[in-house]
Parts: C-alpha cells; structure tokens; sequence
C-alpha cells in the first residue's frame, strides 16, 4: 500500500511544484540526490573515486515537452561529459530517453543518443540507457540496439526484474553482447505485464542475475537487497568469477554499510549519482523502494 501510494504521488504535479520548490527541499535530499547543478554531480564524483568508486551521473529529467527541450537536455549531458573527461573520472552517463525526445521522434532521439555515444567512445566510457515504465520498452531496446551497431561496447541497457517479458530481452542482449544493468524496477505497472508480490520479483531477479554472470558482458548487479547481494557473492565465488567480469551498481546515499561490504571484500561498485533541480519523481521512487528510506525522511522532517 505504502509502495503504491508513493508511486502515485511521484506523478502528482501538485505535490512535485510544491516540493521542487520547497525550502526544505534540500535538507531531505541531499542524503540521495547530489545537487541542483552540473559542478554539484562531478563534485560527488570526485569525491567516489578518491575512495575507488566508479559513478553513473544522471542529469534528472523524463518526458519533455518539444524536441528543442530534448536537445538542451542531450547538450548538459554532453557538458557532463566533457567535465567527466576534464577531471579523468571513472564514470559514465545514464540517460532516460523520454529526456532525449522519445515521446515526439524516435529518429531524432536516436541522433541525440548517437551524440553522447559518440563522445563516450572517444573516452572510452559508455551511455547507460535507463528503462522507463513498460509502454516505453520495445522503443527503448530498439534504440539501445541501433546505438550499439552504431557504438559497439559504449551503451548499456537496464532490464527491470518485475516485468514478465525480461528474461527474454536479457537473451537477446546477451545475444548482441550489449551490457545489461539489472534493478527490480520502479514505476507503476498493471499485473499483466510485471509480477506483483515482492517475492516472485526477487526470485526473477536472482534468476536473471545468474543468468548475465552465466552468459552476459559485464552485467551490473544493481540492488540494495542484502539477501540478493549475498546470493549473488555466493553465486560469484562458486563459479569462481573474477572481479573484471561484472560490477555492483548501487544509488548515492542508499545502504552505505551494504556499499562498504561490497568494497572490502575487493569487488567493483558503482554508484548512480542524480543531481538536477527535476529531482521530486526521482526522489519518490526511491522512498517506494525502499521503507527505510521514507524512515530517515520522517527523522530529518522532525528535526525542521
């Protein structure tokens, strides 16, 4: 119930105004989003690899209104970049198409991804392509396989565990030798096409997590599931999987003690690093995750 009622909040555009614009907006975010601006991201970035931590930056945003707003956004992901490059970070982009223009040309939200991907290869980095909610999956996958016959190695698809269809996708990627990010998913989906209890979602998850170690290029295991991290560390030392292979992926600012653990016993972590002043829908998919997260909310709320 709580999960749902969050979920339907993160579209309410009332609710998002009055928070975006909130002055105690800040003070709850900043534990899970890096800042308003581009200097903020690269800042949390640097600061991750001095501890020898890769990020994702992601420049928040989803579903813009013209083509010309889709091209200011691929222009600050194009920014991010360049200063990734300037500061020789171990980083990539992660980019939601819908930002990019999915909803008004598919041809021209192709160009724009190509334009990232282009500049990612130069760096030898790669575009990491977000999965939105499933109206948008088909389109997403078929971009992300244009880029890859365009950008070999530069693109990385996310798969969300919740949907029936993904093993499948994850195949075919696979297939493509397309890197995959695998999540459980987090948006609001009819139970014909995502599985609906949370225990048939983690036992997805462990399956289709074992099958990219099995048969994937380098699949990111993204989860802040103690039970699925550990099963995946057993599943990596039983097959004697060295740590080049794969790399954990994790939020900023969620399970901290998890992320340490990952760390000290010698294995890659990346962290997704948000920053951007469209953070509310962001922000209210990360309490439905996770009830802990809506727990450290309420303190920092009687703190005010």
């Amino acid at each position: 119930m709580l999960r749902r009622t969050l979920l339907a909040l993160s579209q309410n555009h009332w609710m998002r105004q009055w928070m975006e614009n909130s002055p105690l907006s800040r003070s709850l975010t900043s534990r899970f989003v890096a800042g308003q601006t581009l200097a903020d991201g690269i800042g949390v970035l640097k600061n991750l690899a001095a501890t020898q931590v890769s990020g994702t930056l992601d420049f928040l945003g989803e579903n813009v209104h013209s083509l010309s707003e889709a091209g200011r956004s691929r222009d600050c992901y194009l920014s991010a970049l360049e200063e990734i490059r300037r500061a020789s970070l171990p980083a990539t982009v992660s980019i939601k198409l819908t930002q990019f223009g999915l909803d008004f040309s598919e041809e021209a939200c192709l160009e724009n991804v190509a334009a990232l991907a282009s500049v990612a290869r130069e760096m030898n980095s790669r575009v990491e392509v977000d999965m939105e909610s499933s109206e948008y999956t088909d389109r997403t996958l078929q971009t992300v396989f244009s880029i890859q016959e365009q950008f070999e190695g530069n693109v990385r698809a996310v798969i969300q565990a919740y949907l029936q269809r993904s093993e499948s996708d994850i195949r075919e990627l696979n297939r493509r030798g397309i890197p995959v990010r695998l999540c459980k998913g987090a948006y609001r989906e009819p139970a014909s096409v995502a599985f609906a209890r949370k225990p048939d979602v983690d036992s997805n998850y462990v399956k289709l997590m074992k099958l990219l170690l099995d048969e994937g290029t380098y699949p990111a295991i993204a989860s802040h599931d103690e039970k699925i991290v550990a099963e995946a560390l057993r599943y990596i030392r039983a097959k004697a999987l060295t740590p080049d292979r794969f790399e954990f992926q994790m939020l900023y600012g969620i399970r901290r003690d998890l992320q340490s653990e990952v760390t000290r016993q010698g294995y890659r972590l990346r962290l997704y690093v948000p920053y951007g002043e469209a953070w509310y829908p962001y922000f209210m998919r990360r309490l439905a995750e996770r009830p802990a997260n809506v727990l450290f909310l309420a303190k920092n709320l009687l703190r005010q």
